[in-house]
């Protein structure tokens, strides 16, 4: 993938992560609505994504996804690959959230 086409697949991937985002902390009944920012944050961050491999292309694999089979195939990438860090995470720092990823079916 090249440069360009890696950087489209990235804006697209970054679009469809911050809505499952969005859905996934809507779906946690133990965060406040005061800390929905900061957690939506936590879990889109390059500083997050970097510890998965470099942001962009992290980014792009969710688009790629998106692309090939739509948003709930996105939503399964970043289930099974995104998902099981971030909550690991949580866990180790203690943060709210039940620490399983939800469909937003």
């Amino acid at each position: 993938m090249n440069t360009e086409d890696k950087r489209s697949k990235a804006w697209i991937g970054d679009a469809v992560l911050a809505l499952y985002a969005r859905q996934w902390i809507l779906q946690q009944p133990d965060i406040r609505v005061k800390d929905r920012a900061e957690v939506f944050i936590q879990m889109t961050s390059n500083q997050f994504l970097a510890s998965l491999g470099e942001p962009t292309a992290v980014e792009a694999e969710i688009g790629l996804a998106y692309q090939k089979g739509g948003l709930q195939v996105a939503f399964q990438h970043i289930e099974s690959t995104i998902m099981p860090l971030f909550q690991k995470q949580r866990i180790k720092s203690k943060q709210p959230g039940n620490y399983r990823a939800k469909r937003g079916d």
